[in-house]
């Protein structure tokens, strides 16, 4: 069973893109979905900088694209979808619950009203890394965090204040390595709570279509076959944590023996290298690895 995934926000590097630029198409192609969200995605994913492409509403259109590009280029049929955060709008979109353009117009309205919630007060996000996973949710816990993403194979993001995040690093949980993460704000916490109301009515003009290839959700890591029911869960995701260590539960539980991580490819990867053994996985970062994609997903 073959599983394509979509990485989420803090994958972007900057000029990312540009090696994907001399595909057939492909300019043109970023160039029409440039118009959709209102940004130069081409110029965002070649010459800009780390901090431009940080603001979480160029990163969140320019992640959902390049990803959308790259399944395009990659040309094939997955078994099974699954996007983290942000991807899932990716993951929705080659499912065909979304049209692309959908997709990109939702993920426009979601990074706007995500980067005015995180101007509110002053947030962050750091990955906590090892350490027994319960001593971990209680660090986090104590310090009035939020355990934002539980992406299993032994990371957890931590997420709330900046005041909170210096405390946590004060008083880290035993055996545990912190890493604060480059994004702008307390994603999939109480913190954004305002981006839900405003992603809610973006999303209420749109009808959804049921979903063609099994599309698994970060609210449960279950596999959910109405497309209703997914945007709906895709608005609510915007304030609550992502689940994907449930989500690599069920491709585990499901049979999933290959999977190929969409640019800007290569956390997925690693994680399920730690958490799906025996699974081979390829992750897309430049066009050289699309003929190693294509030759796993024949195997």
């Amino acid at each position: 069973m073959f599983v394509l995934v979509a990485p989420g926000q803090g994958a972007q590097t900057p000029g990312f893109l540009s090696p994907w630029l001399e595909l057939p198409g492909l300019a043109d192609r970023l160039s029409a979905w440039s118009e959709v969200v209102g940004l130069d995605l081409i110029a965002y994913g070649t010459t800009a900088d780390a901090d431009e492409i940080r603001d979480t509403a160029v990163a969140q259109p320019l992640l959902v694209a390049a990803a959308l590009a790259a399944a395009e280029a990659l040309g094939a049929t997955p078994d099974l979808l699954a996007g983290h955060s942000v991807g899932e709008f990716a993951a929705a979109s080659l499912a065909g619950v979304l049209t692309p353009e959908q997709a990109l117009t939702l993920i426009r309205e979601r990074g706007q009203a995500m980067a005015k919630a995180a101007a509110v007060t002053e947030t962050g996000m750091t990955a906590v890394l090892g350490g027994v996973e319960a001593e971990v949710l209680a660090a986090i816990a104590k310090h009035g965090l939020t355990p934002a993403n539980i992406n299993g194979a032994g990371q957890i993001v931590a997420a709330g204040t900046l005041e909170q995040l210096a405390a946590f690093k004060e008083e880290p949980p035993a055996r545990a390595r912190l890493i604060p993460l480059s994004v702008a704000g307390a994603f999939h916490t109480v913190h954004m709570a305002p981006a839900v109301d405003h992603l809610r009515a973006g999303a209420a003009g749109i009808t959804p279509a049921d979903p063609h290839t099994r599309l698994l959700s970060n609210a449960h890591g279950q596999v959910v076959d109405s497309g209703a029911e997914f945007v709906r869960l895709l608005v609510d995701q915007v304030s609550n944590p992502v689940r994907w260590d449930s989500c690599m539960q069920t491709m585990a539980s499901l049979g999933v023996t290959r999977m190929v991580e969409l640019l800007p490819g290569g956390t997925l990867t690693g994680l399920a290298k730690r958490a799906l053994r025996g699974v081979e996985s390829v992750a897309l970062k430049t066009p050289d690895d699309l003929d190693a994609a294509r030759e796993l997903i024949k195997r």
